[in-house]
């Protein structure tokens, strides 16, 4: 069998020929789609295919029908959009940069065991979809591309989803994508949170009333189900829907007709349902406050995000893209996140995750007075329980110096700053003479060394300053 590697990158190529060499087939390389199309022929069984090419765009590729083989996307860029896109053209699979070998070897097995060709769509959308700038659905992290796998295959249909996760991780983010990505696109996407809705006024938010159904209702109301016929209904918070609703809930899922308070005919609606929780659902069910048969008609694909804490190598290129977000929006230049800033975010627990790291990226971009973000800053701005205790021994010399120096320029005012460079120095040398003689047990000589100054230098700034090198001594 021949696997055909489509790449720029000859250290790809090479690995990734070793590697299916051990599994059995013939190997043909490319460094580019036109010398791809010079290679391509019947026999060929498998096709690893950058995304990023230098004469053109894999995924275009794969969506013109160039490739007639199961195609193996590979791709740098960690983004959900990317991995949804390259399914959606009729990819076999999505594998980020650095990949596993394990997993190329998995996947080659696959091809081998098969006996016949998986067949492309006969109908394919030809416009690759527009990289949406605020989308932060982005991670290198083994958890994330299971999770992008998984939406990219799931993103096409109509499944119900149940998405899990902490507060804060993007769940309502996740949901969007799912419909931007889905057939439905072009019609309404209807997020609505359960627990936000008193439990009297959820049911006629959700299915709508009829005039006089009850006090206050002086007109006829559509729901949210009628809202979003076509279209996707995003319930958020699902875990606190109200008993008495649940039922009513699951009579829709199954049988996709909804009847508005007062009302005495059912109305049929097109919705896919999409729902999220921070609880544990099979808990609450244990406990009695959620049905178990509305969980399973919800829980159709399940979608975990992991908390930001599992994936921290993610943190980085999170905090990037968040920080040029808040700098576009208030139309200013991002500043510089130093690698001790990253350090000490990569450290920070984040226990309010992703919508935690949004906030504090639209606070150093506010309030960072210079063009980088010092560890000073990041621990100012995660607040003295999170910052300080964070903070740990991440500070550098210099970033110490200047977040002191800060503070006490603040302190001086613009009155007193002149002749600042010689103010400052008799304030820092008798604390560095006292710091290298209390080292030095008060010896001048050793203290010399130490400072590299000449001995006569040293006598002359001890008195200068009126140090008393014996008070070292023990």
């Amino acid at each position: 069998m021949y696997a055909l590697i489509v790449d720029d990158d000859a250290g790809i190529r090479w690995i990734l020929s070793r590697v299916l060499k051990e599994e059995g087939f013939d190997v043909l390389e490319a460094g580019t789609l036109a010398d791809a199309k010079a290679l391509q022929s019947p026999a060929i069984d498998l096709v690893f295919l950058d995304v990023f090419l230098p004469d053109g765009n894999g995924i275009q590729a794969l969506s013109s029908g160039m490739f007639t083989a199961p195609v193996i996307m590979l791709t740098a860029e960690t983004t959900f959009g990317h991995a949804a896109e390259a399914y959606r053209e009729g990819a076999m699979e999505y594998l980020p940069k650095p990949f596993d070998l394990d997993e190329v070897r998995r996947l080659a097995q696959r091809v081998l065991g098969s006996s016949k060709k998986p067949k492309k769509e006969a109908e394919k959308k030809k416009k690759t979809a527009k990289k949406e700038k605020k989308n932060i659905i982005i991670g290198r992290s083994p958890a994330m591309q299971v999770l992008f796998r998984t939406l990219g295959r799931v993103a096409p249909s109509d499944l119900t989803v149940l998405i899990t996760g902490e507060s804060g991780t993007g769940k309502e983010l996740v949901a969007q994508e799912l419909h931007r990505l889905s057939h439905r696109k072009k019609e309404p996407f209807i997020a609505i949170n359960t627990a936000a809705i008193p439990a009297e006024l959820l049911e006629s938010e959700l299915f709508g009333h009829e005039k006089g159904a009850f006090t206050g209702a002086d007109k006829q109301r559509s729901g949210r189900f009628e809202d979003a016929d076509g279209g996707t209904l995003f319930l958020d918070e699902i875990g606190d829907m109200p008993m008495v609703l649940q039922s009513k809930m699951l009579r829709v899922l199954e049988m996709g007709m909804v009847q508005r308070i007062g009302g005495n005919e059912e109305k049929k609606v097109n919705v896919r349902v999409l729902a999220a929780t921070h609880q544990n659902l099979q808990r609450k069910i244990h406990d009695g406050q959620f049905r178990e048969d509305l969980y399973y008609r919800l829980n159709v694909i399940p979608v975990h995000i992991p908390p930001l804490r599992e994936r921290r190598d993610d943190i980085p290129e999170l905090a990037a893209t968040l920080l040029q977000q808040a700098a576009d929006e208030l139309s200013m230049t991002a500043p510089i996140l130093l690698d001790h800033s990253i350090d000490l975010l990569k450290r920070y627990d984040w226990y309010g995750n992703v919508r935690e790291l949004k906030n504090v990226m639209r606070r150093l971009a506010v309030l960072t007075p210079g063009a980088s973000i010092t560890v000073s800053d990041v621990a100012l701005a995660l607040g003295h329980d999170g910052g300080q205790q964070a903070l740990g021994g991440l500070e550098s010399l210099d970033e110490a110096v200047t977040r002191c120096l800060r503070a006490y320029m603040d302190k001086l005012g613009y009155a007193e700053a002149t002749g600042l460079h010689h103010h400052l120095l008799s304030m820092v040398e008798p604390a560095l003479l006292n710091l290298v003689l209390e080292k030095c047990r008060g010896n001048q000589l050793k203290a010399s060394d130490m400072l590299g100054l000449n001995r006569n230098t040293v006598r002359k700034l001890i008195r200068q300053y009126d140090i008393d090198p014996a008070a070292f001594k023990e």
